[in-house]
């Protein structure tokens, strides 16, 4: 491994409710090694000693040293307090008070920045990507949850504590589906990947998804984003069909943004739409076209993220970078 007595690398982690994946950048921000793994059923104790290993296994891809790391940026979903570096809470994830920040600069020795894990992602398109200069840039990224974010002026919006745009919780159904957050009827207990999945189980177990039946059978864990997309290129009508719908259930709710935050920019990103990226787009371009006023027709644009699910680890590494440098 190499150590140059200077430290030059940045760390960027995405912790995610099903895996988990550690970027190690160059003083440019540029990959130079990673590491992925899973994520799921592991408390905060075990996940913590996962997610170390994993940062010691992506060093070790770059060949990089502990000591030559500069800084860590933590990406994580749910509910956060970002002064003080705690995850709060995070319904699909099974992690509470978690001082994440502390026990990472414990552990490395390095100054360590906590950040919502679709901030980070919208930040990395903000910065490097799909949505480089633009005045207002909002990121949807679906996945197990959906996550919501906001670039404005080259700042993310946040609150006093935490961060905001919690897209996946506003509500959309009076005494619908029960959320991971423990209320009936937010977006996200509808259109996420996770209600997709449960949405297309029934339907595979009825007979009506032959091909997502023979594909992934009607485990839940195994319909996940790659499944659904070869299950509608095999000709299951139906699959495509839910998948639609929860496309425009998102757009519904993105036509509300528009009119209150005029952003020239949505992004959308995550494995998901890396997977159905054409399919979500064309249904919520469609939504938020016939949905907005008169106004607002033409002065925005629906888009993929450049970086897919390796925006999130960018962004956070950026982060990291942008709070040493002040």
């Amino acid at each position: 491994m190499q150590s140059t007595g200077t430290r030059q690398y940045w760390l960027g982690f995405d912790l995610g409710a099903t895996k988990m994946l550690a970027m190690v950048f160059d003083e440019r921000l540029r990959p130079a090694g990673m590491r992925r793994r899973r994520t799921q059923t592991l408390g905060p104790t075990r996940g913590f000693a996962r997610l170390v290993e994993t940062i010691d296994q992506a060093l070790a891809d770059a060949g990089v040293e502990r000591s030559s790391l500069a800084g860590i940026g933590m990406a994580a979903p749910g509910m956060l307090d970002l002064d003080r570096g705690i995850l709060l809470q995070a319904p699909n994830l099974g992690w509470r008070q978690v001082p994440l920040k502390r026990k990472l600069e414990r552990e490395f020795g390095v100054p360590a920045v906590l950040a919502n894990d679709v901030d980070a992602g919208t930040y990395a398109e903000y910065r490097y990507g799909a949505a480089r200069g633009a005045r207002c840039v909002v990121g949807v990224f679906p996945g197990t949850g959906i996550g919501g974010a906001c670039v404005y002026e080259g700042r993310l919006l946040r609150g006093k504590i935490g961060s905001c745009m919690e897209i996946g919780h506003v509500p959309v159904m009076a005494d619908g589906p029960l959320c991971g957050c423990g209320r009936r009827g937010c977006l996200e207990a509808l259109a996420s990947r996770l209600a997709i999945s449960a949405e297309l189980a029934q339907a595979a177990y009825r007979g009506m998804a032959p091909h997502l039946l023979e594909i992934a059978g009607t485990d839940l864990t195994a319909i996940r984003s790659a499944a659904i997309r070869k299950a509608i290129a095999r000709g299951d009508r139906v699959v495509e069909d839910i998948v639609r719908h929860a496309a425009r259930q998102i757009g519904q709710v993105l036509v509300g943004v528009i009119h209150l935050l005029a952003p020239d920019v949505i992004v959308l990103g995550g494995g998901l739409v890396g997977e159905l990226g054409s399919l979500f787009l064309e249904e919520i371009r469609a939504t938020t076209r016939v949905g907005v006023t008169d106004a607002f027709r033409g002065t925005f644009r629906v888009v993929a993220a450049k970086f897919g699910d390796r925006a999130t680890t960018l962004g956070a590494a950026a982060l990291a970078a942008d709070a040493a440098r002040g």
